[in-house]
């Protein structure tokens, strides 16, 4: 089949989805309204607009392409052992967040609320399990993790069925989708629930009061698995890109004019009586993520798949990068915000800046080379080289070693 070597367009997707949380991260103690754990004395409205927009899609495409690497994890394993590898890779991870990664960031975030003590005399208070915000235990932007891992946990009989030959029928019916411009109703079911839940169920991430999002980024995780697996899909997504970011482009327009204008339900000058408008206002937030993510997966099947020596490097790298950027991000911004005579703009570059020279070399020089740290992050464990037999006689032109060394 098509997709069973993975395809390098995905890699690079993931890690455009990574750096782009960098920025929408490092935006988050400038952003106007929005709570954070450290925030600036002085906000920035239109700063928060541009993190607005890139968390319509950015949280979505994750889950997307999360769906296509569950795909390319269950080849060749069985459920349980699908399992267990999601149990080392994501759920190993996540406690190392929860017990250090972590209480770094709700440590800053008491010292800048008026705690006085020392971040030994803090951390015991981990051990309390009090969730945060009352206490001091939390996945914080680990939650990503943690819902990605009960997904897999319990899709994975699914996935297993899928993938295999008991569902070639499945698998031949899902090419109808193919046709046309069909691939889109995989949006209908992630827009339908957002507008008739959320209101109700507004985002939390703390997973137990967060029935909505629970399974609107679980629909667009299973959209990713789905059209990985007939990769009929995916030629087609490729081929409507265009269709796909002009709905995600119009419906956008659309509403960041009625947001601006103060036409959105709630507002004083919102005109309809009709509860049907609103939920047709709501609705065109899962529009805007469907279409800027399906239109991203198409363009990027078109333009990105292609293999370049740094991307085994970076794939690697951006899920350690990933744990460790918030902490990171924290601490920075504790000191930064502290600064006077200084612009928004410049502090946000500063921590962007900086966040990325610290998250990346402490992933270099003291995850990537170790046994112990890998595993801890979740990382694949180190290849070893083989050595390859130099040959006595060289009287013509040798093969190149590096070839075999897969330099």
């Amino acid at each position: 089949m098509e997709t069973a070597q993975r395809q390098t367009y995905l890699d690079w997707l993931r890690i455009l989805s990574i750096l782009g949380v960098l920025f929408f991260h490092s935006a988050m103690p400038f952003v106007a309204e929005d709570g954070w754990h450290i925030k600036n004395h002085e906000t920035s409205n239109l700063m928060m607009e541009s993190n607005h927009f890139l968390h319509l899609f950015r949280m979505p495409l994750l889950f997307f392409i999360s769906g296509t690497v569950s795909y390319y994890m269950m080849q060749r394993r069985s459920t349980l052992s699908f399992i267990g590898l999601r149990f080392r890779r994501l759920f190993i991870p996540l406690l190392v967040g929860m017990f250090i990664i972590v209480p770094p960031q709700i440590y800053m975030e008491r010292l800048a609320n008026g705690y006085k003590g020392s971040f030994l005399n803090f951390y015991p208070s981990t051990f309390n399990f009090q969730p945060y915000p009352k206490g001091n235990f939390s996945w914080h932007h680990l939650w990503f993790i943690a819902y990605l891992f009960l997904y897999d946990l319990i899709f994975a009989p699914l996935f297993a069925w899928m993938i295999s030959p008991k569902s070639n029928g499945f698998k031949q019916k899902l090419a109808v989708l193919a046709r046309g411009k069909w691939v889109y109703l995989l949006m209908l079911p992630g827009i339908l629930w957002f507008t008739f839940t959320s209101w109700d169920l507004p985002e939390t991430n703390d997973l137990i009061h967060d029935g909505s999002y629970f399974v609107y980024w679980l629909l667009f995780l299973l959209a990713g698995f789905i059209c990985i697996l007939q990769p009929k899909l995916m030629d087609s997504l490729e081929r409507n890109r265009r269709f796909a970011l002009t709905i995600g482009f119009l419906s956008l327009m659309m509403w960041e004019v009625m947001r601006w204008n103060g036409i959105e339900p709630l507002h004083p000058h919102w005109p309809f009586q009709n509860i049907a408008f609103s939920y047709a206002f709501t609705a065109l937030r899962p529009i805007i993520a469907w279409g800027w993510v399906l239109a991203l997966v198409g363009y990027g099947k078109h333009y990105l798949n292609k293999p370049h020596n740094a991307l085994n490097y970076l794939n690697q790298a951006v899920y350690p990068f990933y744990i460790l950027h918030q902490t990171v991000i924290v601490l920075i911004a504790y000191y930064i915000v502290q600064t006077q005579n200084e612009s928004i703009l410049s502090k946000y570059i500063y921590t962007v800046g900086i966040t990325f020279f610290v998250t990346v070399l402490t992933y270099h020089l003291l995850v990537r080379p170790y046994a112990l740290t890998r595993f801890l992050f979740g990382m694949k464990p180190k290849e070893k080289l083989k050595t390859v037999p130099i040959p006595e006689i060289v009287e013509t032109k040798p093969e190149p070693v590096l070839s075999a060394l897969n330099l």
